[in-house]
């Protein structure tokens, strides 16, 4: 299968530092590779209803929700490009990954079996210089990459808080030349043996 690129960016504001260290990175992969941007902030998901035992699950076939499935399903790797909020990911990211627990339950789906064996990546800008701060946000992307038997490319840390602040982390910049070409491991829950 071609590689294909799925960024979804969780920002409530646009060109944010994430976003800015998101497309650093991904100006570094191969122009054969095909990449969709999708922005949460424009393409707002509706609140997710949990209705897992009491509902038949439709596959979405318009709006937000569908295109949003359609892009995960297509994609080889996926990229959560959510700044640091409160020490995990952004309420539109967490929005967007509650939604695949209904699709878990979709039937003609075949999600999880789908997404199994691709590769979650994350990319997020924080303020602190303690970077042990955004291990939730690692913790939430790694476990979720793990329930779905995906492989885990891990975070791509930044520091900036000001708009554009991102730009003078040169450490961060330089990790964005190779974060892609790095071999992602099959993500594992900590209780697993490695």
């Amino acid at each position: 299968m071609t590689r294909r690129f799925l960024f979804v960016l969780g920002s409530s504001r646009s060109d944010g530092n994430t976003e800015l260290l998101a497309r650093r990175a991904a100006e570094q992969l191969p122009a054969d590779i095909e990449q969709q941007w999708i922005d949460l902030a424009t393409h707002r998901l509706p609140d997710f209803e949990d209705l897992r035992h009491d509902s038949d699950h439709l596959r979405p076939t318009e709006g937000n929700v569908a295109l949003l499935l359609d892009a995960t399903l297509a994609a080889t790797d996926i990229v959560i490009a959510s700044p640091l909020y409160w020490y995990s990911v952004s309420a539109h990211v967490k929005r967007y990954l509650d939604y695949w627990s209904g699709w878990l339950r979709t039937p003609g789906l075949d999600f999880k079996a789908t997404l199994a064996g691709r590769t979650l990546w994350g990319v997020t800008a924080l303020a602190h210089e303690e970077t042990e701060v955004a291990d939730p946000l690692i913790g939430t992307l790694n476990h979720s990459a793990a329930y779905m038997g995906m492989r885990f490319g891990g975070v791509l840390l930044g520091n900036g808080s000001k708009p554009g602040d991102v730009l003078k982390d040169t450490e961060a910049l330089a990790r964005a030349k190779t974060f892609f070409a790095q071999e992602a491991p099959l993500a594992r829950f900590p209780y697993e043996a490695q």
